[in-house]
Parts: structure tokens; sequence; C-alpha cells
């Protein structure tokens, strides 16, 4: 019983509202991608105008680097789940390297040194991202978690306008080049790192452990440690929906090509160097915007149909820009783009958490960024060969008919149950 004067953890009020654990990570988000976004919108057009490399370059270099990561959340999910408190480690970890690493794109003097440094930074975002993703879900009640990881997303995709919009402004008022303005990014990684080392409180209660077992019985049984520890990393443990829905992701993931190619695109088509990176900030502010939204509307009706809205965006969007030849048409079409799919952003990831068990998050998690980085290599690779050998307009329209093969198979083979949020 709750002693008089405090809140009722299972009152409406005190159910939304978001735990400090979830605020603290969604502002470390922010600041890494402040630090990011400063970053990779400028990586197709240094590719492009200084290292003499084409679509061809970037499709690799996303790829190799999308896939590094996500084979690398798996271990670090399933690590996180195994060694109790050691999810808050691994997000430092990956979070200090990653912004070690990425300022010094500034200093690549070929496309294979970008590559490299690209696939490092990755490689801390593999680090991190699981056991982030499961500290939410650990610190969130199961009614608000849409909310919870659509405000996440909300500020990550806020501190990528804040970067892209830092990156323009140094590039239109002053004289240092890309490359310097590229180190710049040290400075808000560092805060990002600061605020987790320091905001984070990892204690017993965010880490999830095993119910108690039961009382002896003539047949033994290993401890909850060892079951644990011994839990099988197979895919066929995977519960069926789960499975379901992975598989649908990964016909997705080869439609959702990087979204820097929207950025070479627009140099394709005369846009300078600052109207893009006001264009990339445009398109995470219109993210920001609708994914807090995105997660609560996600709560009460239901993952699916948000998922839906957001990958039929992207099947929209693609098909619209395989037939504009405009910088209005490609502004018009990245808005849209960016508004439904923040809508649906929160959804993806919490739907996981309501398939995974609670000692298992972060391997769900791990699963759940694996599956979509094993489509990564050929993904980007197939698009940008498909750009070079025939066109971009080819390209973005080949990823628009996956998106709707995706949306098929979600709807009649992988459609999610609604959540029951009384039990955990």
């Amino acid at each position: 019983m709750n002693k008089p004067g405090q809140p009722d953890p299972s009152s409406p009020e005190t159910s939304k509202k978001l735990p400090g654990t979830v605020v603290v990570l969604g502002l470390v988000s922010f600041f890494n991608d402040f630090a990011s976004d400063i970053v990779v919108p400028l990586i197709p057009i240094l590719l492009a105008t200084v290292l003499a490399a084409g679509p061809i370059a970037l499709g690799l270099i996303e790829g190799v680097a999308d896939a590094l990561a996500c084979f690398l959340k798996l271990w670090a999910g399933r690590h996180s789940d195994v060694m109790s408190g050691r999810r808050k480690k691994l997000a430092l970890a990956g979070y200090t390297l990653s912004n070690l690493t990425r300022p010094l794109l500034g200093l690549a003097g070929s496309w294979l040194t970008v590559l490299l440094l690209r696939s490092v930074d990755r490689i801390g975002k593999g680090l991190r991202s699981a056991p982030r993703d499961a500290m939410v879900a650990d610190a969130t009640p199961p009614q608000i978690r849409g909310y919870a990881f659509g405000f996440h997303r909300a500020l990550d995709n806020a501190g990528a306008v804040a970067g892209a919009l830092a990156a323009a402004a140094i590039l239109a008022w002053s004289d240092l080049s890309l490359s310097e303005v590229i180190l710049w990014s040290a400075v808000p990684g560092f805060v990002a790192v600061a605020l987790l080392g320091a905001g984070v409180k990892t204690t017993a209660s965010q880490i999830p452990s095993p119910s108690p077992s039961p009382s002896p019985s003539p047949s033994p049984s290993p401890s909850p440690a060892a079951q644990r520890v011994l839990t099988p990393l197979r895919w066929s443990a995977l519960s069926v929906p789960m499975q379901h829905y992975l598989w649908v992701l990964m016909v997705f993931t080869f439609a959702r090509a990087s979204e820097t190619f929207i950025l070479l695109f627009g140099h394709e088509l005369g846009i300078g160097v600052v109207e893009l990176l006001l264009l990339w900030a445009a398109l995470n502010l219109a993210k920001a915007i609708t994914s807090t939204q995105g997660g609560q509307l996600a709560d009460h009706f239901g993952r699916g149909a948000l998922i839906l809205i957001g990958w039929s965006a992207l099947a929209l969007s693609f098909m619209a820009l395989s037939q504009i030849t405009t910088s209005t048409g490609l502004w018009i079409i990245s808005v849209f783009y960016g508004l439904l799919m923040g809508l649906s952003e929160g959804a993806e990831r919490a739907l996981i958490s309501d398939y995974a068990a609670p000692d298992e998050r972060g391997t769900a998690f791990g699963w759940y960024h694996l599956v979509s980085g094993i489509a990564a290599i050929p993904a980007g690779l197939l698009f940008g060969v498909i750009w070079h050998v025939y066109s971009a307009a080819a390209a973005f329209m080949f990823a628009s008919l996956l998106a709707l093969l995706a949306i098929v198979l979600l709807r009649l083979w992988a459609w999610p149950l609604r959540h029951s949020n009384n039990n955990e």
C-alpha cells in the first residue's frame, strides 16, 4: 500500500509521466545526433565533390557501416541481458567510440578511409543501441512504451535538426571548410557522453531479473541465473509473431535505402550544400514533430496501424521521387516523408518490447537491429548499382515497389495483435 501523499503508480496521471531515465536518454540521443548530423549529411557531398566517388561508394559505405553495427547490436543486447548492470556500460562505451571516431572523417583522404571511419562509428552504435532501447523499456510501464520510444525518437530527430542547421550556419557565415566543420562535431558529442555518464544511474530496479524459483521439487532444475546464462541464442527461440515481424522488417530494409541518397539526389539536381543541409534539417524536424504523437497513437490504436502509415509514406515518397526534377518537389516530398515516417518510429520499437520477456529485452532488440543489418549491405549496394547503371529514378521506384511488398506482408502475415497494457 502507498504511504499517504505518495502517488499511486497505477493511476492514469502517474502512468502517463515519462520516467527520468527515459528523459535523460532522450537528451543523450539529442546531443549525439547533434554531433552525428553535423557530419552525416556532408558525407555524400564530401564523396561527390572532394573524393570523386559516386552512389556505389555511398551505398557500400552506408551498407557496410550499418551491417557492422547491427551484428554487434545482437551481441550487445544479449550481453546486457546476461550481465546484470551491463546496459549502461555498453551504451557508454558505444557513445564514446562513435564520438571519438566521427570527427576524424574530416581528415579522410579517400572514400576507403571514409568507409573505415564510418564503420568504426557505427560499431559504436552497435554497442549502444540495443542496451539503450532495453533501458528505455525497463524503465517504462507497458501502457506508455509507445509514448516513451516516440519521445526518444523525437529528441533523436531534433538533434539531427540542430546538427544540420549548425553545419549550414557555419558553412554560410564562416570560412571553414567541410573538413573543419566535421571536426567541430566533437563538441556536442562530448556533451552526449558526459550526460550519459553522469545523468543515468543504473540501479537494481532497472536491471530485469527472473522471477524467484518455486519451492524445491524432486526434479532438479537450474537456478534462475543459470537459466539466464544458458538460454540458447537461437532464431527458433523467438516467438512466432516476432519471427514473422522480423522477416517482414528485413524485406522493408531493402526498400529503406539510406536517407543520405535523398541528399545525393538533391546534389544531382544542382542544389547547393547549405540548402541541402537545410533540407536535411527540415526532414528530421518533420520526424521530430510527429514522433511523440505517433508513439502515443500506437499505444491507443495499436502498433500495426502506425507502422503501416510510416511504411506507406516511404513507398509513396520514393515513388514520387522517381518522377520529380525540381528542388521544390524534393522539398515537398521530403517533408511529407518525414511527417509520416515519424509517426511509425516509436511503434516499430515498442512492438519488440511487446513481444519480449522482461529479462530478454536486450536480446530482442539485438535481433531487431541484426535483422535490419543483415540486409543493409546488399540493400545499399543494390540501390547504388541501380542508380549508377540506370538512374536515380529507377532506384527510387525499385525501393518503392519493395516497400509495397513489405506492406502487404505486414498486413496479411505479420499483423501484430493489440498489446494488453495490464501485463508485463
